[in-house]
């Protein structure tokens, strides 16, 4: 398949779902999120890491089981109200757990107690998911890794990987002991430990083929089990009853063109790299002989994609970029990967929801998943639903129009997101995610991310201007959007160039327009990375025509934290910039923080004080100004997310106030007046609150949009939210 199709295809599969409701279009939404963190036991650290990496459900869908590895223990969280999920309680180990299923009344959790890499070992637990006890244990001989029953609940499969040591020889294979599979027999969901039965891998594979490393085991309904040995690039089919190895083959290669192979501060779909190796993850059958495998890589491989193989190792169907670049016209791409495995396609699943046979495709580093409709042939992407950060697990509940997944990376520690469990609903309507996407050139997507400043287009009505921050500082853009098309479309990008070359070393926070078909931009300082606060202006070819540098006055007290935004008041020699200052320099009060003005024709300098809010945690600074009619628009927000967000507002300074006294004397201090509490419409999508709003225009007709950060997907979710809040002069 053609990379470009599956863009085309995912724009019509959006433009489908905001068809009218005669039409009956099924689509995913997300109804809930719920943070792993609000489920600990008594008395645990609620500030140490937690994560969700496996998750299944219990057999009437009313309770998602996830394993949380950090804090060795299971979760329990109660879905009867899907839109209200409940904590339920955990169970916890001697040791890791790393995958769960379930079968009955019990689950099935196998659970990591290796001594060292050297001597590793293993358990399979039984537990009772109403009393939340574990009722036996079977030794594994080995460190377990997935977990895996049959259609009939009577045979369980384990990977035994016995996973090598990262830090010995750059973490290259064979390390010994090799692993293995295990396979149990199961009566009510009990695991008979008298049944175990060790099917010896070794001497398949052609890479290390004296130490496979199984990762993913998944059964068909002829109790046939597809197993992949990651490390080795290799898929093993076995025979469940008799424990034996019926077939296997290499996972292959991929010829990978119109990629973005370089780590560069930019996006740009030029690269190749060929014969890579798949190194697949996860696994799962689609029909009785036909197979998916998510191509995550190791360390050696990573296909960005995923591959449909039949049960002899055909390949059917290779996705190769078209996943990425699907990912890419969302906002998603994760541009810091581009040198390692990109999205890294990492877990699956396979359900039939009503007529329709569906697969899910899980990107660990874009924190999306992909849903696809498997017609027997080329697969057609429908939607690409947004998750929490890393996703690992996902399990569907057709039988509820359900599908949930689980997200691994805690940022606690950081302050970030904690991990999450999301769940998403099937239903007649409209899909509620992406807000925004972008058009094609030359066959692949513009790249977009790291969204941190809007404007509007003259006389243009829904049509407005926005910027990409340091992120891609090898690539500062203004970009071009059309708002009146949902979800909204980039179609334009301008590449901001000094002498002829991209421009470098550039942090862009604000844009303006400077009334001529140009733009003024604001540029923030950090010396750590040789940034310097500035102010350009360019021309509409995006060629930098000046540089402003800040004069001493303000350079004496700077800190990394400078201009979020730029606006201009007035035409002509009379016009004149204003910058909002994010945070309190060193000669500000605690509290206030500066606007910043700038007269281009007297190159005059000034400023006046803005009051912020207070905060009981975090800081409060600015992130926007904009000017509309009588006002300068503000946004100040705090840095906190989820659940401890407090502030995301939207205010406005009457343009009156707006009087600067010279820099270095008493400044005024401006009123401010709330316009919007921001809160309610970044909870909009169920997901939780984040941090950076960073954008806010009034296009041509009055209308206000705002626009967020999703920090080019590190250590994000990547979600952009995009929306607008109506006719600013009625609020």
């Amino acid at each position: 398949m053609k990379a470009f199709s599956i863009i085309t295809a995912l724009a019509a599969a959006l433009a489908a779902s905001t068809a009218s409701a005669v039409q009956a279009e099924q689509v995913f939404n997300r109804i809930a999120s719920f943070a792993v963190a609000d489920n600990l036991p008594a008395g645990a650290d609620r500030k140490a890491p937690t994560s969700a990496e496996i998750i299944t459900s219990s057999e009437d869908g009313n309770t998602l089981i996830y394993t949380d590895s950090p804090g060795k223990r299971i979760g329990f969280i109660d879905i009867t109200d899907a839109k209200a999920p409940k904590a339920s309680g955990t169970v916890s180990f001697e040791g890791e757990p790393t995958s769960v299923a379930v079968a009955g009344a019990k689950a099935l959790v196998a659970v990591n107690t290796r001594e060292s890499f050297t001597k590793p070992s293993g358990l399979l637990a039984v537990v009772d998911v109403a009393a939340k006890k574990v009722e036996a244990t079977c030794d594994l001989g080995g460190q377990p890794d997935s977990v895996a029953l049959n259609k009939d609940r009577t045979l369980a499969a384990v990977a035994i990987e016995n996973e090598r040591d990262e830090d010995v020889e750059d973490g290259k294979i064979p390390q010994m002991p090799a692993g293995d599979l295990v396979i149990l027999s199961l009566k009510n969901g009990v695991a008979d430990c008298t049944t175990i039965k060790h099917v010896a891998l070794t001497g398949l594979a052609e890479i290390a083929g004296d130490d496979p490393e199984p990762e993913f085991v998944a059964f068909n309904g002829k109790d046939e089990i597809a197993l992949t040995l990651q490390e080795n690039n290799h898929i093993v089919i076995i025979d469940g009853k008799s424990a034996t190895v019926k077939t296997h083959f290499s996972a292959g290669t991929v010829d990978l063109k119109n990629i973005d192979a370089k780590r560069d501060g930019a996006i740009s779909f030029t690269g190749e790299q060929p014969g890579r190796k798949r190194e697949p993850d996860a696994v799962k059958w689609l029909d009785d002989n036909r197979l998916l495998v998510a191509n995550e890589g190791d360390y050696e491989g990573g296909a960005r994609g995923f591959t449909i193989f039949d049960a002899t190792g055909k390949v059917l169907f290779e996705s190769g970029a078209g996943f990425e670049h699907a990912i890419a016209a969302i906002g998603h791409y994760p541009e810091k990967r581009s040198s390692a495995k990109g999205v890294e396609p990492e877990g699956l699943e396979a359900a039939r929801f009503g007529d329709d046979n569906l697969f899910f495709v899980l990107s660990e580093r874009a924190s999306i998943v992909g849903v696809y409709k498997d017609t027997g042939a080329q697969p057609e992407l429908l939607q690409l639903l947004p998750s929490g950060i890393s996703p690992e697990g996902a399990v569907a509940i057709p039988s509820r129009n359900l599908f949930a997944t689980a997200n691994e990376v805690d940022l606690v520690e950081d302050g970030g997101a904690r991990a999450h469990v999301m769940i998403y609903e099937r239903a007649e309507g409209q899909a509620a995610y992406p807000q925004i996407r972008s058009s094609e050139k030359d066959g692949t997507p513009i790249g977009f991310g790291a969204l941190s400043g809007l404007a509007a287009v003259m006389d243009k009505p829904g049509f407005l201007r926005a910027v990409s921050d340091s992120v891609f500082s090898s690539q500062p853009t203004i970009f071009t959007i059309d708002a009146t098309q949902t979800p909204a479309l980039i179609t334009e990008a301008l590449r901001i160039t000094r002498d002829g070359a991209p421009a470098q070393k550039l942090d862009i926070e604000g844009v303006a327009n400077d009334g001529e078909g140009g733009f003024w931009l604001a540029s923030e300082g950090n010396s750590d990375k040789l940034y310097s606060h500035a102010l350009f202006h360019v021309n509409k070819k995006g060629e930098i025509k000046k540089e402003i540098a800040l004069p001493a006055e303000l350079r004496a007290n700077e800190i990394r934290y400078g201009f979020e935004g730029i606006a201009t008041v007035g035409e002509g020699d009379d016009q004149v910039l204003w910058m909002a200052v994010q945070r309190e320099w060193k000669d500000d009060e605690k509290g206030f923080v500066k606007l910043v003005s700038y007269k281009p024709a007297t190159e005059e300098w000034g400023a006046v004080r803005y009051p912020l809010d207070k905060s009981e945690e975090g800081w409060v600074g600015l992130s926007e100004i904009s000017v509309h009619g009588d006002y300068a628009y503000i946004i100040e927000r705090d840095n906190l997310i989820g659940e401890a967000a407090r502030l995301k507002k939207l205010y406005r300074v009457p343009l009156a106030d707006l009087k600067p006294a010279k820099l270095g004397s008493e400044l005024p201090v401006v009123r401010k007046e709330e316009v919007r509490d921001l809160i309610a419409d970044l909870k909009a999508l169920n997901g939780y609150v984040v941090d950076k709003v960073e954008g806010f225009a009034v296009d041509a007709a009055g209308n206000g949009y705002v626009v967020t950060d999703n920090d080019g997907v590190d250590d994000s979710s990547g979600e952009t939210l995009f929306f607008s809040i109506g006719a600013i002069d009625a609020m």
